[in-house]
């Protein structure tokens, strides 16, 4: 019996206009009646959910919410937004990321729960759009403040055009990867979070706070930062659309985010309908 869904957003929940369609809607509030725990899991920070939990309407039908942000990386309670779990990056961290964009036509961003920082380069068109699409303005701040502990960074990310990130990724990624837990979330962004986390880390530790089994939990995605959620949870779904890496990871298949996937998901593998 699954009593924990965790739902990605982008290229999932949300349609390619970053909508959701009201058959995802519906079969979400299906299951919340059905006594399922709906956990939306995803790369976007606090402020790039709160307008669509609020379109949901899940503060209405659970009380007791959570929300895992940042791949993983932090967990809110949702009745009052508090943080219950997080991972940082470090001022040494931020020192130490930073020169790898030096030599690439991209940007370095840090996120914590209320800023988009950018640091150094003028904006690129894929951070103008990026930021965009998390509800967010560009916060511009230079190394020194960034490194002054005054913020609680939870993520970086590196951004810029697919041609020139596929090129850091070849150059760099393995370098990155001994220090940190990286991943190409989307062609135009490749985020660093702090070792050993992820969206599969993120739910392991919710579901352990939920008293709930990792062979009750269901998961839904379409990207490569969904391949560690993948195989954690025991019903693992890929979107029609999935990345070929999160295709292999999964168990199960559902139709595209264009077609309601996660409501025909939900209502196959959960519902039973």
């Amino acid at each position: 019996m699954i009593k924990l869904i965790a739902i990605d957003m982008d290229g999932t929940l949300l349609n390619d206009k970053k909508h959701i369609d009201k058959a995802q809607k519906e079969a979400i509030h299906e299951a919340i009646e059905a006594g399922i725990k709906i956990v939306l899991c995803t790369g976007r920070p606090l402020y790039g959910i709160l307008p669509f939990y609020k379109e949901l309407g899940l503060h209405e039908l659970d009380l007791e919410g959570y929300v895992i942000l940042n791949n993983g990386c932090s967990i809110h309670k949702t009745k009052d937004w508090e943080l219950i779990d997080c991972a940082e990056i470090t001022p040494g961290d931020i020192d130490y990321l930073y020169k790898f964009s030096e030599e690439y036509n991209i940007n370095f961003t840090l996120v914590d729960d209320t800023h988009y920082f950018n640091i150094g380069r003028k904006p690129t068109d894929e951070l103008i759009m990026d930021a965009k699409f998390v509800f967010s303005d560009i916060t511009e701040i230079s190394l020194e403040e960034a490194k002054s502990g005054k913020y609680k960074i939870i993520k970086a990310m590196f951004l810029g055009n697919p041609k020139e990130m596929e090129n850091f990724q070849k150059k760099c990624e393995n370098i990155l990867k001994d220090k940190y837990s990286g991943v190409l979330s989307q062609s135009h962004v490749y985020e660093v979070l702090p070792k050993n986390n992820n969206k599969g880390t993120g739910l392991k530790k919710l579901a352990e706070k939920l008293g709930i089994k990792q062979e009750e939990v269901m998961a839904i995605g379409d990207g490569n930062n969904d391949v560690e959620m993948f195989e954690y949870a025991n019903y693992s779904v890929a979107m029609e659309n999935a990345s070929d890496l999160a295709a292999k990871a999964a168990k199960y298949k559902t139709d595209s985010n264009e077609n309601d996937g996660v409501a025909k998901a939900i209502r196959k593998y959960a519902l039973n309908k």
